[in-house]
């Protein structure tokens, strides 16, 4: 989090909203830097509501290059726009496919049981 500036420097896809750049299950590697967000950018958000004042801040509204809208429906109920304080970085990587284990593990808890009991078999059963 230091070196990257971002809150979350590592993300997996969840869903196919970012193809055809990048695919369900693609991890990314994020950074943040102070420099402007610009249209094109690719960008991961945090999706929550923070009231702010007057300040200047450009506004943004993402939208994921395989959905016909924008990303509205994703934000916290009311919200419009996102604002430079919701972004968690900028893609500056990837590695293709990884993300899957996450995915299976979270869409399918059977199968984390089942390795996490092997691992705690393997730990039992292992000879020093």
């Amino acid at each position: 989090m230091c070196i990257t500036g971002s809150e979350s420097p590592v993300v997996v896809v969840l869903s196919g909203s970012m193809e055809p750049g990048f695919k369900r299950g693609d991890i990314l590697f994020l950074h943040m830097s102070k420099d402007p967000i610009r249209a094109g950018e690719i960008v991961v958000f945090n999706v929550d509501v923070h009231e702010r004042g007057d300040t200047g801040e450009v506004d943004v509204l993402t939208k994921g290059d395989n959905n016909y809208g924008d990303d509205r429906l994703l934000y916290a109920h009311g919200q419009l726009w996102l604002q430079r304080h919701h972004i968690m970085g900028r893609a500056v990587g990837f590695l293709p496919y990884v993300g899957w284990v996450t995915i299976i593990m979270t869409e399918k808890p059977i199968i984390k049981y089942i390795l996490i009991g092997a691992l705690g078999l393997l730990v039992i059963t292992s000879k020093e």
